[in-house]
């Protein structure tokens, strides 16, 4: 990841405001920020969280409270906790999360 047009700044995540993506089952809560090429997201499941696509799209997500369970095309599965991350390329594989019992996420794309 190159980051490139993004002068240094300061975030109050609390004073970013929320977004609503509904899931097959749940709510996330996305708090979004955009500066040149860069997506910086606080995002929260709600429990139960079942996400209604599978995602091509890379990523660093570092769990910051709860639980993501997350699942790749492949047929693979992981469940993550707070305190560790996963990183995924673009189009690399096809990843898809849930949240049995709420997460908060950090996602950096």
């Amino acid at each position: 990841m190159k980051i490139s047009d993004v002068p240094f700044g300061v975030e109050t995540w609390d004073c970013v405001p929320a977004t609503e993506h509904p899931g097959t089952v749940g709510m996330a809560y996305w708090r979004t920020l955009t500066a040149g090429n860069l997506r910086v997201r606080m995002v929260e499941y709600t429990v139960g969280y079942v996400a209604d696509h599978w995602c091509r799209k890379g990523h660093v997500v570092l769990v910051l409270e709860g639980e993501l369970h997350t699942r790749l095309e492949d047929g693979r599965q992981f469940v993550l906790r707070a305190g560790q991350s996963y990183h995924v390329a673009d189009d690399a594989e096809a990843h898809q999360s849930a949240a049995p019992e709420g997460a908060k996420l950090f996602i950096v794309d």
